[in-house]
């Protein structure tokens, strides 16, 4: 196995004979099975692999986690490679930052990996992904909702952050979770088991232990092969797309400065609407805000915009851009100075806690709360305009309380696509002098409460919703 391995590595860029490379290992099955394999391309194949072995105990199963530490570094020792292991609380992290428990631990993770990287001079971070998580992971991304990108799964390789030069690998990715259990039994290689893997609480759990078991019993029992076959098809036209991206987008380019970049809109409106969404997100990332926080509605308001002859509307894109058709020409625009000392102004909204918002006489009290399925219908019923239930999990914190934008759009629950604010106000029978004082609730990505009126549709409650935020806005009662 390690010949054909080793191969692919090769084949694909992966791995070198003598790179330098940082091991991730948690000590469970994957990882271990990595490390023996990685050592073993070294002794049977003559390769030259510097490895070291890193281990972060994320302090979440007490005892557990700590003889899980120890139980890598006895490996590692057993080994004759160098190791470093490192001690964070990871509950802790998730609370401070208001993000669930395995994204923390994910951030954690990699932020510990680039530290051994930099403390060590390599360059590769190797992780133990297989097959199987890369079926699990882009059925998740087909049920929650996903683009072409999403639905390309796991990569081989990607750089940790951009230009960091460090890059995490993916050796495993084309086993499967059998092949990697028969290999450990074959090796005699121990291993830890996490008893939370077997916890289907969380939604990837369900996946794994129940969706995928069920898909492959009842509908096709090559499920998992045929999942991953898409998401390289995928890939290999998400590859194509960039390449293809990349050359159109330079021949488009009126001007830019570092504020502003302009586009051809009438060369840009004949291209497909693929073409058009990568060379809006191309167009977006080159200011190098990170492409985080840009959502698919901000590419459909964008599209709308290209195909408006008149021109003239706009829309509010993260970090205050502006993308608007003027006269034929698509220009995004960061803010001024001024304009962002309006932006800076935006009142900070406490999650979980109360919000005062003294100028509109107004509170806004957000709580967390869990829930389940047979919950939702419940919930759904008792909102109203004043209180709305929203999936906490959707919501891409901080937020924020301000007025509404020129040209800003949002999906308005139960709309059958975009519609700006003004429309989505005018429709709705509001009065102008009302209209400019209507509170917009956002997060990163936009509005998702428009106070008082309605709620985005990419916000609302779904049958996987596990945690609610419950959002209450009240008059202001003088004290």
């Amino acid at each position: 196995m390690i010949k054909a391995l080793a191969q692919n590595w090769l084949t694909e860029s992966l791995l070198n004979e003598d790179d330098h490379v940082i091991v991730g290992v948690s000590g469970g099955p994957d990882s271990m099975a990595l490390l023996h394999l990685l050592v073993e391309a070294n002794r049977s194949l003559d390769w030259n692999l510097r490895l070291h072995v890193a281990h972060l105990d994320h302090q979440l199963r007490g005892g557990e986690s700590t003889e899980d530490a120890a139980f890598v570094q006895a490996a590692a020792d057993a080994l004759s490679l160098p190791c470093t292991v490192a001690h964070e609380d990871i509950a802790g992290a998730a609370t401070t930052q208001s993000i669930g428990i395995e994204e923390a631990g994910r951030k954690a993770r990699y932020a510990f990996f680039h530290r051994v990287c930099l403390q060590t001079g390599a360059k590769l971070i190797a992780v133990g992904h297989h097959a199987d998580d890369n079926a699990e992971t882009i059925l998740h991304r087909v049920l929650r909702g996903t683009g072409l990108r999403g639905l390309a799964g796991i990569p081989h390789r990607r750089e940790l952050t951009s230009g960091a030069g460090v890059f995490i690998i993916r050796p495993l990715l084309r086993l499967t979770r059998a092949t990697i259990t028969d290999y450990l039994e074959e090796a005699g290689i121990a291993f830890r088991e996490d008893r939370t893997n077997a916890d289907t609480t969380g939604v990837r759990n369900r996946i794994r232990h129940n969706v995928l078991p069920l898909v492959e019993g009842e509908i096709n029992p090559q499920a998992r092969e045929a999942i991953t076959r898409l998401g390289e098809q995928a890939q290999w036209l998400v590859e194509f797309l960039h390449e293809t991206v990349h050359r159109t987008f330079e021949t488009l380019i009126i001007s830019r400065t570092d504020q502003m970049l302009t586009l051809n809109v009438d060369t840009l409106s004949r291209k497909s609407r693929i073409v058009q969404t990568e060379i809006v997100r191309l167009a977006y990332a080159s200011f190098e805000l990170g492409e985080q926080d840009l959502a698919f509605s901000h590419l459909v308001a964008t599209l709308d915009l290209i195909a408006e002859s008149a021109g003239g509307k706009q829309v509010q894109f993260p970090r205050g851009m502006i993308v608007e058709n003027r006269y034929g020409q698509l220009t995004f625009s960061l803010p001024t100075e001024e304009a962002r000392e309006t932006i800076a102004a935006e009142i900070a909204v406490h999650v979980p806690g109360r919000t005062t918002l003294p100028i509109r006489r107004m509170t806004i009290e957000c709580t967390i709360e869990e829930t389940t399925p047979a919950q939702i219908r419940k919930l759904r019923h008792a909102s109203h305009g004043m209180e709305e239930f929203v999936d906490f999990d959707a919501v891409k914190q901080p937020l924020v309380v301000r007025t509404r934008r020129p040209g800003e759009r949002f999906f308005p629950l139960g709309a059958p696509g975009t519609k700006s604010l003004a429309d989505f106000l005018t429709d709705n029978k509001v009065a102008p002098k009302v209209r400019e004082r209507v509170a917009v609730l956002c997060d990163h990505l936009g509005p998702i409460w428009i106070i008082g009126h309605r709620i985005d549709d990419r916000v609302k409650l779904t049958e996987l919703t596990r945690r609610v935020l419950h959002l209450r806005a009240a008059p202001l009662v003088p004290g």
